[in-house]
């Protein structure tokens, strides 16, 4: 007899004694919420007693590792599920630590997660891609246009939902780019973990199988899919453009800002509670907008910040920029005279929550004379990735003011909404 996931066990090895419920686990460690909260991995083998603690008779059984192939795995899998495509481009979901430096190395293919992770195989079918295997930061707009006519392939190819694996540092970045290049007839959900699948701790397991069901779902919009809370008990699914990264490790550090998650997800339930209105599937046709221009930029204001490094980016041929105020979206009197450029320039706020608002104060009113466009209360990623989308798509200043100030992906919202 085998403990199943959710079983409460007694584990005894080399004289220890551990107790606790039993979580997504591989073929030959058995993972452990400890009843402290803490998450444990323990090497299953010969030497290990393990007690089934559910019910009134505790089951003793002697575990065995299961040696199955890809193909045999496969085999097992209902023919009446629907078919998903995962589309791995790296990051500490697809990582494990490379004990030779101590360091996290991205370095698992998307079979070796799907042989991680066997719960998947009672959600859906799925097909696999690999097109790069880079952390985050490497990502660039080349690599976004790549990811979306691949995805925009696999849903004209009649995948019935999309899973990225995607690094956490710029997830939003490349979510909300894709939200603005796919108008998609299924749901496309981008997930990653913040700590590497071997750890213990890890939360790669339940933002996975999460994923899964939701790419199953109606919820048929680009969609980042991460831990809740620090337990393992929901993940929230926030819309592509509302989404930002707000801790550098913790495992509920992704948020939704300005607006409300688009739903929940619990666990191991996979029952999913909607929040707000979505756009469902098939409502929308299949279409792919992939220009993006890339020669835009994301600049920050502070005080004393040298106004030039406006004419710097406008004298290198940039073709738009975002620039980051202060609290409504301000920057000194000093900078006003270098806001008359002839490309665009966006103005959005260095603080998370509300809305950017030029009218109240004169500096405001001056920027306004300039011809500055108001980012509303969109994040400065996602104010810079539709700008670059834009700009792909005209280079009509007057068009391209309307298209800023239009909420295209969810990207603005009516009324700000505070945390």
């Amino acid at each position: 007899m085998r403990a199943n996931k959710g079983n409460r066990v007694k584990i005894i090895k080399y004289g220890l004694e551990y107790r606790g419920i039993v979580m997504p686990s591989s073929k030959d460690t058995l993972v452990l919420k400890l009843d402290s909260g803490y998450n444990i991995g323990i090497k299953i083998d010969e030497k290990t007693k393990i007690e089934i603690l559910d019910g009134d008779k505790s089951l003793i059984y002697e575990h065995k590792i299961e040696e199955k192939t890809i193909g045999e795995a496969e085999s097992q899998i209902k023919k009446s599920l629907p078919r998903i495509s995962i589309i791995s481009t790296g990051g500490t979901i697809a990582s494990r630590v490379d004990y030779r430096t101590g360091a996290v190395t991205s370095q698992f293919k998307t079979e070796e997660i799907m042989k991680a992770i066997p719960e998947l195989s009672d959600i859906a079918t799925y097909d696999s891609e690999l097109p790069f295997n880079i952390l985050s930061e490497n990502m660039s707009p080349k690599h976004w246009i790549k990811l979306a006519r691949i995805i925009y392939d696999k849903i004209k190819k009649g995948s019935y939902g999309i899973i990225t694996t995607h690094g956490t540092d710029t997830m939003g970045f490349t979510a909300s780019s894709l939200s603005f290049m796919l108008r998609t007839s299924v749901p496309v959900v981008l997930v990653g973990s913040q700590r590497s699948s071997d750890r213990p701790s890890s939360d790669s397991y339940v933002n996975a199988i999460c994923a899964a069901k939701v790419a199953t779902s109606d919820i048929s919009e680009v969609s980042v899919v991460m831990h809740e809370g620090t337990s393992d008990d929901f993940c929230l699914i926030h819309r592509g453009t509302k989404v930002r990264k707000m801790h550098t490790s913790r495992r509920d550090a992704f948020c939704s800002i300005n607006s409300s998650p688009l739903g929940r997800i619990s666990y191991p339930g996979l029952e999913i509670e909607k929040f707000q209105p979505h756009k469902r599937r098939d409502e929308e046709e299949l279409k792919l907008y992939d220009k993006l221009e890339e020669r835009c930029a994301l600049i920050k204001f502070y005080p004393g910040a040298d106004p030039n490094i406006i004419d710097f980016y406008v004298d290198d041929g940039y073709k738009g920029l975002v620039i980051e105020g202060t609290g409504l979206g301000h920057v000194s009197s000093e900078w006003v005279p270098h806001l008359k450029v002839d490309i665009p320039i966006v103005i959005t706020s260095q603080c998370i929550y509300g809305r950017v608002c030029d009218r109240v104060y004169g500096t405001g009113r001056d920027m306004l004379k300039t011809g500055i466009i108001e980012g509303e209360d969109m994040l400065s990623e996602t104010a810079l990735t539709k700008l670059m989308w834009v700009l792909g798509q005209t280079d009509d200043l007057e068009e391209i003011r309307s298209f800023m100030q239009k909420n295209i992906a969810g990207e603005i919202t009516r009324s700000s909404m505070t945390p």
